[in-house]
């Protein structure tokens, strides 16, 4: 058995370990074989030598990433320890850019790798399609990049859009105005809005149309010229939809497509767009796709094992030839 001792000098254990030791209580569930104990500025290892090696190399990780970022989370700790890119992307800095402040005055960025490949990719792309499971961070990172752009007057306005699946596209039986109407469907959209825009400055934004929320349907026989264009939900696209919504694209106008493969919410008979423009868009110059996956999300941590579960069962279900 060896035993090695850790110091942590200049640094509060309080917020290192956090609260009651809930963040040293998660590094430990990543190295059961070791006995970790704590004391002061401290930490005392007792393991078998390999292990015990291992687990310095990394801790002392963790160590470089608080005193670069000034800041440690459980969801950091998570992501350090179980992602080599996302690790080396940690070490370089990179996640220390600032995209805006919020409303509140924190800072928004890109907190996974994806995210942050999203975020370089818009600089030498005027069409980025970003694909993967919910909570990955697709939308609010585009909402964020979008804001920035406008902000510094790279577009004269945004435009969101998305389909309106469950009301068929046909959104004049409901009450209100346009913008009313796709409210329900939309609100991620605002939420995002909200974190990012001063409630008065949104408002205005909204009311001259510097903003603009138009359901996809009604986006047909517009050039979108020095705007930046988002289209959320895009699996619930159809292929006709997707390709007049793509050829709407103006002049100094940049276009980011989100969207979830495998929540598609379209009658059987209608072939959701999404899976074509990635085959046959992913090619050209111009164009990024980004493949977001389980490693990116950063909602609750249930909701990595929740994907993961649904990933399994849809997987041996495919195997097993039950998939419908």
């Amino acid at each position: 058995m060896t035993e090695i001792v850790i110091f942590l000098e200049d640094i509060d254990p309080v917020v290192f370990f956090g609260t009651n030791n809930s963040l040293l209580d998660k590094i430990r569930t990543f190295f059961p074989k070791i006995k970790i104990l704590s004391r002061g500025n401290e930490i005392k290892c007792l393991g078998e030598e390999s292990e015990i090696t291992l687990f310095a190399e990394k801790f002392n990780e963790l160590i470089d990433y608080y005193r670069k970022y000034n800041r440690i989370e459980e969801q950091d700790i998570e992501k350090y320890l179980t992602d080599p890119d996302h690790m080396r992307t940690a070490s370089s800095g990179d996640f220390e850019q600032v995209l805006l402040f919020g409303t509140s005055g924190k800072p928004v960025r890109a907190r996974t790798v994806n995210q942050l490949l999203l975020v370089n990719d818009f600089r030498n792309n005027d069409l980025i399609i970003a694909e993967g499971p919910a909570g990955t961070g697709k939308t609010y990172t585009s909402i964020a990049l979008a804001v920035r752009a406008l902000k510094e007057r790279e577009v004269k306005k945004i435009i969101l859009t998305r389909p309106a699946v469950e009301a068929g596209e046909r959104l004049g039986f409901l009450p209100g105005d346009m913008k009313e109407k796709l409210d329900p469907y939309l609100q991620p959209l605002y939420d995002a809005l909200h974190d990012m825009l001063p409630y008065k400055k949104l408002e205005t934004w909204l009311e001259d149309g510097t903003i603009q929320i138009a359901p996809l349907a009604y986006m047909r026989g517009r050039t979108l010229e020095s705007a930046f264009v988002i289209l959320d939900e895009a699996q619930n696209a159809t292929i006709s939809q997707l390709k007049m919504f793509l050829t709407r694209m103006g002049v100094n106008s940049k276009f980011i497509i989100t969207g979830d493969a495998t929540q598609i919410d379209l009658p059987k008979k209608s072939e959701s767009g999404l899976n074509q423009v990635i085959r046959i868009l992913g090619g050209i110059e111009g164009v990024s796709v980004i493949k977001f996956d389980e490693r990116d999300i950063v909602r609750h941590k249930l909701v990595r094992m929740i994907v993961k579960a649904y990933e399994k069962e849809e997987n041996g279900n495919s195997v097993n030839g039950h998939r419908e």
